[in-house]
Protein backbone atom coordinates (compact mmCIF):
# COMPACT_ATOMS: atom_id res chain seq x y z
CA UNK A 1 0.00 0.00 0.00
CA UNK A 2 2.46 1.96 0.95
CA UNK A 3 4.25 1.42 -2.51
CA UNK A 4 1.49 2.92 -4.22
CA UNK A 5 0.87 6.01 -2.49
CA UNK A 6 3.36 8.22 -4.31
CA UNK A 7 1.96 7.15 -7.09
CA UNK A 8 -1.83 8.30 -6.53
CA UNK A 9 -0.78 11.16 -4.74
CA UNK A 10 1.21 12.31 -8.08
CA UNK A 11 -1.17 10.97 -10.61
CA UNK A 12 -3.61 13.54 -8.67
CA UNK A 13 -1.52 16.51 -8.82
CA UNK A 14 -0.97 15.85 -12.38
CA UNK A 15 -4.20 15.12 -13.51
CA UNK A 16 -5.48 18.67 -11.14
CA UNK A 17 -3.04 20.49 -12.89
CA UNK A 18 -4.08 19.32 -15.95
CA UNK A 19 -7.45 19.77 -15.56
CA UNK A 20 -7.53 23.44 -14.23
CA UNK A 21 -4.79 24.52 -17.38
CA UNK A 22 -8.01 23.33 -19.13
CA UNK A 23 -10.41 25.33 -18.12
CA UNK A 24 -8.46 27.83 -18.27
CA UNK A 25 -8.03 27.53 -22.24
CA UNK A 26 -11.52 27.41 -22.04
CA UNK A 27 -12.39 30.56 -20.54
CA UNK A 28 -9.71 32.20 -22.88
CA UNK A 29 -10.97 30.67 -25.81
CA UNK A 30 -14.11 30.83 -25.12
CA UNK A 31 -14.98 33.80 -22.96
CA UNK A 32 -12.63 36.23 -24.10
CA UNK A 33 -12.95 35.38 -27.95
CA UNK A 34 -16.59 34.71 -28.66
CA UNK A 35 -19.13 37.12 -29.44
CA UNK A 36 -21.27 38.48 -26.64
CA UNK A 37 -24.35 35.77 -26.50
CA UNK A 38 -22.50 33.36 -28.99
CA UNK A 39 -24.23 29.71 -29.15
CA UNK A 40 -21.66 28.11 -31.30
CA UNK A 41 -19.92 25.37 -29.92
CA UNK A 42 -16.50 25.19 -28.78
CA UNK A 43 -13.96 23.58 -31.63
CA UNK A 44 -11.58 21.46 -30.29
CA UNK A 45 -8.54 21.79 -32.15
CA UNK A 46 -8.95 25.28 -32.43
CA UNK A 47 -9.25 25.29 -28.66
CA UNK A 48 -5.88 23.23 -28.33
CA UNK A 49 -4.25 25.20 -31.39
CA UNK A 50 -4.43 28.68 -29.19
CA UNK A 51 -1.59 27.06 -27.32
CA UNK A 52 0.66 26.77 -30.27
CA UNK A 53 2.40 30.41 -29.87
CA UNK A 54 6.16 31.63 -30.00
CA UNK A 55 8.65 28.69 -29.70
CA UNK A 56 5.19 25.76 -29.58
CA UNK A 57 4.85 27.29 -33.27
CA UNK A 58 8.70 27.41 -33.89
CA UNK A 59 8.90 23.22 -32.51
CA UNK A 60 5.71 22.55 -34.67
CA UNK A 61 7.33 24.43 -37.52
CA UNK A 62 10.75 22.25 -37.39
CA UNK A 63 8.91 19.48 -37.09
CA UNK A 64 6.99 19.60 -40.29
CA UNK A 65 9.52 21.45 -42.40
CA UNK A 66 12.78 20.87 -41.05
CA UNK A 67 15.47 23.63 -40.42
CA UNK A 68 14.81 26.17 -43.13
CA UNK A 69 16.84 29.18 -41.87
CA UNK A 70 19.73 29.57 -39.42
CA UNK A 71 17.27 31.31 -37.37
CA UNK A 72 15.88 28.03 -36.75
CA UNK A 73 19.13 26.57 -34.70
CA UNK A 74 18.27 28.35 -31.71
CA UNK A 75 15.77 25.60 -31.38
CA UNK A 76 17.21 22.13 -30.37
CA UNK A 77 16.46 19.59 -32.11
CA UNK A 78 15.72 16.30 -30.09
CA UNK A 79 11.76 17.88 -29.05
CA UNK A 80 11.03 18.63 -33.10
CA UNK A 81 12.30 14.82 -33.98
CA UNK A 82 10.02 13.41 -31.61
CA UNK A 83 6.98 15.65 -31.97
CA UNK A 84 7.58 14.96 -36.31
CA UNK A 85 7.96 11.00 -35.77
CA UNK A 86 4.76 11.27 -33.60
CA UNK A 87 2.78 13.19 -35.90
CA UNK A 88 4.12 11.06 -39.18
CA UNK A 89 2.34 8.03 -37.14
CA UNK A 90 -0.90 10.32 -36.66
CA UNK A 91 -0.80 11.24 -40.44
CA UNK A 92 1.17 14.26 -40.74
CA UNK A 93 -1.73 16.90 -40.56
CA UNK A 94 -1.32 20.15 -38.99
CA UNK A 95 -3.55 19.42 -36.02
CA UNK A 96 -1.02 15.95 -34.70
CA UNK A 97 2.32 18.14 -34.84
CA UNK A 98 0.36 20.61 -32.03
CA UNK A 99 -1.46 17.48 -30.32
CA UNK A 100 2.04 15.05 -30.12
CA UNK A 101 3.82 18.10 -28.95
CA UNK A 102 1.79 19.04 -26.04
CA UNK A 103 1.50 15.29 -25.53
CA UNK A 104 5.02 15.17 -25.03
CA UNK A 105 5.25 18.01 -22.57
CA UNK A 106 2.68 16.40 -20.59
CA UNK A 107 3.95 12.94 -20.77
CA UNK A 108 7.43 14.28 -20.08
CA UNK A 109 5.94 16.53 -17.30
CA UNK A 110 4.48 13.35 -15.51
CA UNK A 111 8.18 11.23 -15.53
CA UNK A 112 9.99 14.59 -14.04
CA UNK A 113 7.61 14.24 -11.00
CA UNK A 114 8.41 10.92 -10.44
CA UNK A 115 11.87 11.73 -10.47
CA UNK A 116 12.13 15.30 -8.88
CA UNK A 117 9.71 12.90 -5.92
CA UNK A 118 12.37 10.42 -5.27
CA UNK A 119 15.35 12.55 -5.58
CA UNK A 120 13.68 15.05 -2.77
CA UNK A 121 12.61 11.89 -1.11
CA UNK A 122 16.32 10.79 -0.18
CA UNK A 123 16.94 14.49 0.65
CA UNK A 124 13.82 15.54 2.83
CA UNK A 125 11.19 13.02 3.29
CA UNK A 126 7.76 12.53 1.90
CA UNK A 127 5.81 15.25 2.87
CA UNK A 128 8.62 18.07 1.36
CA UNK A 129 8.66 16.26 -1.53
CA UNK A 130 5.03 16.29 -2.16
CA UNK A 131 5.47 19.97 -1.43
CA UNK A 132 8.28 19.84 -3.88
CA UNK A 133 5.58 19.30 -7.04
CA UNK A 134 3.19 21.32 -5.87
CA UNK A 135 5.58 24.14 -6.12
CA UNK A 136 6.83 23.27 -9.12
CA UNK A 137 3.42 22.12 -10.89
CA UNK A 138 2.11 25.38 -9.50
CA UNK A 139 4.97 28.04 -10.47
CA UNK A 140 3.50 31.06 -12.21
CA UNK A 141 5.34 29.89 -15.26
CA UNK A 142 4.61 26.23 -14.95
CA UNK A 143 1.77 26.23 -17.73
CA UNK A 144 4.54 26.18 -20.20
CA UNK A 145 4.80 22.47 -19.36
CA UNK A 146 1.50 21.96 -20.64
CA UNK A 147 2.28 23.49 -24.07
CA UNK A 148 4.67 22.08 -26.83
CA UNK A 149 8.05 23.86 -25.38
CA UNK A 150 10.83 21.79 -24.33
CA UNK A 151 11.32 23.01 -20.80
CA UNK A 152 9.65 19.47 -19.50
CA UNK A 153 11.69 17.45 -21.87
CA UNK A 154 14.77 19.03 -20.69
CA UNK A 155 13.52 18.81 -17.07
CA UNK A 156 12.79 15.23 -17.50
CA UNK A 157 16.31 14.18 -18.86
CA UNK A 158 18.58 16.30 -16.33
CA UNK A 159 16.52 15.05 -12.89
CA UNK A 160 16.60 11.67 -14.70
CA UNK A 161 20.92 12.51 -14.53
CA UNK A 162 20.75 13.28 -11.76
CA UNK A 163 19.26 9.88 -10.47
CA UNK A 164 21.40 7.98 -12.49
CA UNK A 165 24.26 9.64 -10.75
CA UNK A 166 22.82 9.13 -7.17
CA UNK A 167 22.49 5.22 -8.14
CA UNK A 168 26.01 5.30 -9.40
CA UNK A 169 24.40 4.15 -13.21
CA UNK A 170 26.82 5.98 -14.98
CA UNK A 171 26.08 4.83 -18.35
CA UNK A 172 22.36 5.93 -18.30
CA UNK A 173 23.44 9.18 -16.62
CA UNK A 174 25.78 9.74 -19.38
CA UNK A 175 23.09 8.93 -21.83
CA UNK A 176 20.17 10.91 -20.63
CA UNK A 177 22.35 13.85 -20.19
CA UNK A 178 23.15 13.17 -24.38
CA UNK A 179 19.59 13.72 -24.33
CA UNK A 180 19.57 16.57 -22.12
CA UNK A 181 22.07 18.33 -24.50
CA UNK A 182 20.25 17.16 -27.44
CA UNK A 183 16.96 19.19 -26.29
CA UNK A 184 18.75 22.54 -24.80
CA UNK A 185 21.93 24.19 -25.24
CA UNK A 186 22.26 24.28 -21.27
CA UNK A 187 22.19 20.79 -21.12
CA UNK A 188 25.90 20.74 -21.71
CA UNK A 189 26.38 22.02 -18.16
CA UNK A 190 25.31 18.79 -16.64
CA UNK A 191 28.83 17.65 -16.87
CA UNK A 192 29.29 19.57 -13.98
CA UNK A 193 27.16 17.66 -11.55
CA UNK A 194 28.45 14.41 -12.80
CA UNK A 195 32.13 15.21 -12.36
CA UNK A 196 31.08 16.14 -8.64
CA UNK A 197 29.78 12.94 -7.85
CA UNK A 198 32.60 10.67 -9.43
CA UNK A 199 34.88 13.10 -7.02
CA UNK A 200 32.53 12.38 -4.27
CA UNK A 201 32.54 8.21 -5.25
CA UNK A 202 36.32 8.51 -5.76
CA UNK A 203 37.22 6.15 -2.98
CA UNK A 204 34.94 3.06 -4.59
CA UNK A 205 35.21 3.98 -8.37
CA UNK A 206 39.15 4.12 -8.01
CA UNK A 207 38.79 0.05 -6.36
CA UNK A 208 38.41 -1.24 -9.81
CA UNK A 209 39.47 -0.31 -13.14
CA UNK A 210 35.99 -1.38 -14.90
CA UNK A 211 34.38 1.14 -13.02
CA UNK A 212 36.85 3.59 -13.59
CA UNK A 213 36.58 2.97 -17.16
CA UNK A 214 32.90 3.14 -17.32
CA UNK A 215 32.10 6.38 -14.76
CA UNK A 216 35.23 8.12 -16.94
CA UNK A 217 33.61 6.94 -20.63
CA UNK A 218 30.56 7.58 -20.00
CA UNK A 219 30.59 11.19 -19.31
CA UNK A 220 31.71 12.04 -22.87
CA UNK A 221 27.77 11.06 -23.80
CA UNK A 222 26.88 14.57 -22.51
CA UNK A 223 28.81 16.74 -24.67
CA UNK A 224 28.57 14.33 -27.88
CA UNK A 225 25.10 15.53 -27.99
CA UNK A 226 26.43 18.76 -28.00
CA UNK A 227 28.78 17.95 -30.72
CA UNK A 228 26.10 16.02 -32.64
CA UNK A 229 23.99 18.84 -32.94
CA UNK A 230 27.29 21.48 -33.87
CA UNK A 231 27.60 18.46 -36.73
CA UNK A 232 23.93 18.89 -38.33
CA UNK A 233 24.96 22.36 -38.09
CA UNK A 234 28.52 22.14 -40.26
CA UNK A 235 26.70 19.96 -42.35
CA UNK A 236 23.26 21.76 -43.15
CA UNK A 237 24.71 25.59 -42.72
CA UNK A 238 28.23 25.38 -43.09
CA UNK A 239 28.88 26.90 -39.72
CA UNK A 240 29.03 24.16 -36.63
CA UNK A 241 28.47 26.84 -33.81
CA UNK A 242 25.54 28.81 -35.78
CA UNK A 243 23.36 27.76 -32.92
CA UNK A 244 25.44 30.21 -30.70
CA UNK A 245 25.46 33.22 -33.17
CA UNK A 246 21.85 33.00 -33.90
CA UNK A 247 20.93 33.67 -30.39
CA UNK A 248 21.72 37.34 -31.82
CA UNK A 249 19.15 37.34 -33.85
CA UNK A 250 16.92 36.63 -30.83
CA UNK A 251 18.31 39.82 -29.51
CA UNK A 252 20.62 37.54 -26.79
CA UNK A 253 24.08 38.75 -26.16
CA UNK A 254 27.07 38.41 -23.81
CA UNK A 255 28.28 40.34 -21.05
CA UNK A 256 29.04 39.91 -17.71
CA UNK A 257 26.40 38.09 -15.36
CA UNK A 258 25.47 41.70 -13.08
CA UNK A 259 24.76 43.96 -15.83
CA UNK A 260 21.43 42.13 -17.01
CA UNK A 261 19.79 42.73 -13.48
CA UNK A 262 21.82 46.23 -13.20
CA UNK A 263 20.07 46.84 -16.45
CA UNK A 264 17.23 45.94 -14.99
CA UNK A 265 17.01 47.92 -12.32
CA UNK A 266 18.18 50.95 -14.36
CA UNK A 267 15.79 50.22 -16.76
CA UNK A 268 12.89 50.46 -13.53
CA UNK A 269 13.47 53.16 -11.63
CA UNK A 270 16.21 55.40 -13.19
CA UNK A 271 16.64 55.52 -17.29
CA UNK A 272 13.59 56.11 -19.40
CA UNK A 273 11.55 55.48 -16.13
CA UNK A 274 8.53 52.49 -16.78
CA UNK A 275 5.25 54.09 -16.43
CA UNK A 276 3.07 53.08 -13.76
CA UNK A 277 1.63 49.58 -14.68
CA UNK A 278 2.84 49.60 -18.00
CA UNK A 279 3.53 46.24 -19.92
CA UNK A 280 7.45 46.88 -19.82
CA UNK A 281 7.35 47.81 -15.71
CA UNK A 282 5.43 44.46 -15.20
CA UNK A 283 7.53 42.36 -17.76
CA UNK A 284 10.48 43.61 -16.13
CA UNK A 285 9.26 43.13 -12.64
CA UNK A 286 8.11 39.61 -13.38
CA UNK A 287 11.79 38.64 -14.95
CA UNK A 288 14.09 40.76 -11.75
CA UNK A 289 11.44 38.82 -8.85
CA UNK A 290 12.24 35.25 -10.57
CA UNK A 291 16.36 35.99 -10.88
CA UNK A 292 16.55 37.34 -7.32
CA UNK A 293 14.39 35.15 -5.99
CA UNK A 294 16.49 31.63 -7.39
CA UNK A 295 19.67 33.73 -6.95
CA UNK A 296 18.32 33.96 -3.00
CA UNK A 297 17.04 30.28 -3.30
CA UNK A 298 20.82 28.79 -4.26
CA UNK A 299 21.96 30.57 -1.95
CA UNK A 300 20.35 29.20 1.10
CA UNK A 301 20.52 26.30 -0.88
CA UNK A 302 23.99 25.78 -0.61
CA UNK A 303 23.95 24.30 3.33
CA UNK A 304 20.94 22.30 2.45
CA UNK A 305 21.18 20.33 -0.56
CA UNK A 306 24.22 18.01 -1.94
CA UNK A 307 26.87 20.08 -3.78
CA UNK A 308 26.57 18.74 -7.27
CA UNK A 309 22.74 20.18 -7.05
CA UNK A 310 23.86 23.50 -6.08
CA UNK A 311 27.14 23.65 -8.35
CA UNK A 312 24.36 23.02 -11.19
CA UNK A 313 22.35 25.38 -10.26
CA UNK A 314 25.08 28.07 -9.83
CA UNK A 315 26.57 27.63 -13.15
CA UNK A 316 23.10 27.23 -14.94
CA UNK A 317 21.98 30.94 -13.33
CA UNK A 318 25.71 32.25 -14.77
CA UNK A 319 24.84 30.61 -17.73
CA UNK A 320 21.50 32.51 -18.21
CA UNK A 321 22.75 35.94 -16.73
CA UNK A 322 25.39 36.38 -19.43
CA UNK A 323 23.51 36.42 -21.91
CA UNK A 324 21.01 38.76 -21.43
CA UNK A 325 18.09 40.12 -23.62
CA UNK A 326 18.45 43.75 -25.28
CA UNK A 327 16.33 46.56 -24.15
CA UNK A 328 13.18 46.85 -23.15
CA UNK A 329 13.06 42.59 -22.00
CA UNK A 330 16.49 42.74 -20.74
CA UNK A 331 15.99 39.25 -18.19
CA UNK A 332 13.84 37.98 -21.23
CA UNK A 333 12.39 34.50 -20.30
CA UNK A 334 14.25 33.99 -17.48
CA UNK A 335 10.86 33.55 -15.69
CA UNK A 336 10.65 30.11 -17.41
CA UNK A 337 13.94 29.34 -17.32
CA UNK A 338 14.16 28.99 -13.28
CA UNK A 339 11.80 26.37 -13.97
CA UNK A 340 14.54 23.75 -14.70
CA UNK A 341 16.12 24.23 -11.37
CA UNK A 342 14.29 21.72 -10.05
CA UNK A 343 16.64 21.52 -6.70
CA UNK A 344 15.80 24.88 -6.27
CA UNK A 345 12.20 24.16 -5.61
CA UNK A 346 13.24 21.75 -2.69
CA UNK A 347 14.82 24.43 -1.00
CA UNK A 348 11.72 26.56 -1.06
CA UNK A 349 9.44 23.10 0.26
CA UNK A 350 12.32 23.22 3.08
CA UNK A 351 11.56 26.96 3.95
CA UNK A 352 7.85 27.29 4.01
CA UNK A 353 7.89 24.00 6.59
CA UNK A 354 9.95 26.79 8.79
CA UNK A 355 7.42 29.27 7.74
CA UNK A 356 3.51 28.41 7.26
CA UNK A 357 2.62 31.47 6.38
CA UNK A 358 5.19 31.56 3.52
CA UNK A 359 3.16 28.32 1.97
CA UNK A 360 0.06 29.90 2.33
CA UNK A 361 1.74 33.36 0.36
CA UNK A 362 2.85 30.85 -2.19
CA UNK A 363 -0.31 28.67 -2.73
CA UNK A 364 -2.33 32.06 -3.10
CA UNK A 365 0.53 33.80 -5.39
CA UNK A 366 1.78 31.21 -7.74
CA UNK A 367 -1.76 29.71 -9.31
CA UNK A 368 -3.01 33.27 -9.30
CA UNK A 369 -0.14 34.87 -11.86
CA UNK A 370 -0.16 31.15 -13.90
CA UNK A 371 -3.51 31.66 -14.19
CA UNK A 372 -3.27 35.07 -15.24
CA UNK A 373 0.24 34.55 -17.43
CA UNK A 374 -1.38 31.45 -19.11
CA UNK A 375 -4.31 33.48 -20.22
CA UNK A 376 -2.44 36.19 -21.66
CA UNK A 377 -0.44 33.19 -23.92
CA UNK A 378 -3.20 31.70 -24.94
CA UNK A 379 -4.97 34.77 -25.99
CA UNK A 380 -1.10 35.80 -27.59
CA UNK A 381 0.44 37.96 -26.00
CA UNK A 382 4.19 37.59 -25.23
CA UNK A 383 4.68 36.18 -21.79
CA UNK A 384 8.26 34.75 -21.65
Amino acid sequence: MQQQRPTRDILWLFVATRVLLVVITYIAYILLTAEKYSDTPVNIAALFSSWNHWDAANYAHIAQFGYQSTNDLAFFPFLPLLISGGARLLGGGNWSYIFVGMLISNIALLGTLFIVYYLALELVGKELSQRTLLYLSIFPTAFFFFAAYNESLYLLFAAGTFLALRRQKWWLAGLLGMLAALTRSVGILLVIPYLYELWEQRAYILTRRITLFISLGAIILIPVGTLLYAGYCWYAFGDPLAFVSVQAHWSRHTTWPWMGIFQAFWALFFYHQQGFGSSNQAHLLLDLSATLGFIALVIIGWRKLPKSYSLWMAVFLLYILVNPAQKPDILLSNQRFVLEMFPAFITLAILSKRSPYLHYALMLLFPTLQAILGIAFIMNHWIV
